[in-house]
């Protein structure tokens, strides 16, 4: 009988598994159908019951998991008062940094830190020049940073000066010192940079530093001002939904 059970089990969560991936395919063909050149970089099932959510080029669409329709535009959640959108869209982006592994960051972290943010970074962007300046400060308050390489285009030269730190005997002391306008040189060898470039589009980065808790949430950049600053935001964010104030409710249909 227990044998009957386990296989009854089994073939009930595989037939679980054969209806994902069946949603999931329905979706894509019919993303294809409205935008037959574009390649969705995600898709995963959202917090909305009978609905994916698709990412491409750093926008979050919906298409129902029969295929049949398609939302684009503002989603809240009455109960919560919260945007669904967000929601998703972090979720997105925290299976997208699973792929980089801390291995693949430069880190910059106290004893024991109360809150950890990834931040992608280009060394010739003035703003994450601006905000290292405070690393010390941030690693202070307990705040860990873990960066990833994320070169613009709009800075050419970026990308081999990145590698040139990651290739330094201490990347951290290289990052410093690059972030301070110093040349990092040529420096070559196995390094991740062009893996989180492709990481950081593949999840709708476009911009630096963009600053996203563990969770995938993106940090406002003016409350990444000061260590105080970004300390209070973060123990905002970390709050249940239910104790948060509902930022999303001004936006909302009133």
């Amino acid at each position: 009988m227990l044998k009957i059970s386990a296989l009854a089990v089994a073939l009930a969560g595989a037939a679980t598994f054969a209806h994902a991936d069946d949603a999931e395919n329905a979706v894509r063909i019919a993303f294809a159908k409205l935008a037959p050149t574009a390649k969705p970089e995600m898709i995963q099932k959202s917090e909305m019951p009978g609905f994916y959510a698709v990412l491409h080029q750093g926008q979050v669409f919906y298409v129902s998991a029969d295929g049949k329709y398609f939302i684009r535009g503002d989603i809240f959640n009455i109960e919560t008062k919260q945007d669904v959108i967000g929601h998703d869209l972090a979720g997105l982006r925290r299976a997208g940094l699973k792929d980089v592994p801390q291995s693949k960051r430069i880190v910059f972290a106290p004893p024991n830190p109360k809150h950890t943010v990834v931040v992608f970074t280009d060394v010739d962007c003035p703003y994450c020049r601006n905000f290292h300046k405070q690393i010390a400060a941030f690693n202070q308050v307990g705040i860990a940073v873990e960066y990833v390489f994320f070169p613009l285009s709009i800075h050419p030269g970026a990308d081999a000066k990145a590698v040139s730190v990651w290739c330094s005997q201490d990347r951290n002391a290289a990052y410093t010192a690059a972030m301070n306008g110093q040349d990092p040189g040529k420096k070559q060898c196995a390094n991740p940079v062009s893996e989180t470039l492709a990481m950081g589009l593949k999840i709708g980065i476009g911009a630096t530093p963009t600053i996203l808790t563990t969770d995938g949430l993106q940090v406002n950049g003016n409350a990444a001002a000061t260590p105080q600053a970004l300390l209070a935001e973060l123990d905002r964010l970390d709050k249940p939904a239910a104790d948060k104030p509902a930022a999303a409710v001004a936006n909302a249909p009133k």
